[in-house]
C-alpha cells in the first residue's frame, strides 16, 4: 500500500540587506555655509545652503530630515529623505528667499531627524546700493524655457560659461519677437542698457547670440523705443540714450544668429 507523504509548506525567504529607519540617534546633521545671507529682492540670488546627513550607525539606514523656518522665510524644500550608507555624507540643496521689503533681521531654519536638531541662522541683509538698477528686480518675459529660470537674466552673473545655470532663453524656438525685461516697483531713471548675450568659446555670439533687438522703456502704459540694434555679432552690447524716468524696461528681440532662441546671460540698466 502506497502512503502519501504530506509536505509542509516552506516559506520562501528573500535575503535582503538589513536597512533600518533612522530615528536620529545615528544620523549627524550638517548645513553649510552658516549663517546664510539673503537679500529681499525678487530676482536677487537666493540664499543657498547645502543640507547634509551622515549615518554614524553600523548598518545602512533611511532617514527623513524635516526642514522648517520662520514665517518670514520661503524655503525651496520642507523635507530631505534619503538612503544613507554607513559613514557617507549625503547632501541636498536648500534655497531661501524672502519677500521684498522684509526688514533686516536674523531668523532660523530648523533641521530635525528624530531627536537630532540643528538651527541654521539666516541673516536678512538690507538691499544694497546698486549701480546696475536691474539687478534682482522682478523679471518679466514672453516665455521661459523649462530648463532656465526667469530671474536668470538679472541675477548679477554675466559669465557666459555659466549661462546654463544662470541665464535665460525663451521657449518658442524659431518664433520672434521675444521679450525680456523688468518691472520696477517705483519710477526709476535709466539712461544706459547693457546686454550680455551668449558668447562663450563653445557658443560664440556670432553663432548663438542675439542678432536684432529693440531696447524699450515704459512710462505709464506707453512703450518707447530708445535703441535699435541690427546685425549684432558681439557678446556685449550697450545702448545709451537721454536718461528717462520709467516704470519698466525690456528688450524686444527680433532675431538671433541661429534663428532659434533668444539667449540672455545678463541684462543691466544704469542711470547714465
Amino acid at each position: 500500500m502506497l502512503r502519501r507523504l504530506a509536505l509542509a509548506a516552506v516559506p520562501l525567504t528573500l535575503l535582503v540587506p538589513a536597512v533600518a529607519v533612522a530615528t536620529g540617534n545615528h544620523v549627524e546633521i550638517s548645513a553649510t555655509p552658516q549663517p546664510v545671507e539673503v537679500v529681499p529682492l525678487p530676482c536677487f540670488p537666493a540664499g543657498k545652503v547645502m543640507l547634509g546627513m551622515t549615518n554614524t550607525g553600523r548598518k545602512p539606514t533611511i532617514a527623513d530630515m524635516r526642514v522648517s523656518g520662520d514665517s518670514a522665510l520661503t524655503l525651496s524644500r520642507h523635507q530631505f529623505s534619503s538612503y544613507l550608507p554607513v559613514d557617507q555624507l549625503v547632501k541636498a540643496p536648500l534655497e531661501i528667499t524672502v519677500p521684498r521689503g522684509t526688514a533686516p533681521a536674523t531668523h532660523t531654519v530648523d533641521l530635525t531627524v528624530g531627536k537630532e536638531r540643528l538651527e541654521v541662522p539666516v541673516v536678512i541683509k538690507p538691499v544694497p546700493a546698486r549701480d546696475n538698477l536691474l539687478l534682482g528686480e522682478q523679471a518679466v518675459a514672453s516665455s521661459t524655457n523649462g530648463n532656465m529660470r526667469l530671474c536668470g537674466g538679472v541675477d548679477g552673473n554675466a559669465d557666459s560659461a555659466q549661462w546654463g545655470a544662470s541665464g535665460w532663453h525663451d521657449n518658442t524656438k524659431g518664433v520672434f519677437p521675444d521679450t525680456y525685461g523688468v518691472d520696477f516697483v517705483q519710477t526709476t531713471t535709466i539712461g544706459r542698457v547693457v546686454l550680455q548675450t551668449l558668447d562663450s568659446t563653445t557658443y560664440p555670439a556670432a553663432v548663438m547670440g542675439i542678432r536684432d533687438f529693440d531696447a524699450q522703456v515704459r512710462t505709464g502704459s506707453t512703450w518707447t523705443t530708445v535703441g535699435a540694434i541690427r546685425g549684432n555679432v558681439q557678446g556685449r552690447v550697450t545702448v545709451t540714450f537721454a536718461p528717462l524716468a520709467v516704470d519698466a524696461l525690456r528688450l524686444v528681440i527680433r532675431d538671433s544668429n541661429d534663428h532659434g532662441y533668444s539667449r540672455i546671460v545678463e541684462l543691466e540698466g544704469y542711470s547714465s
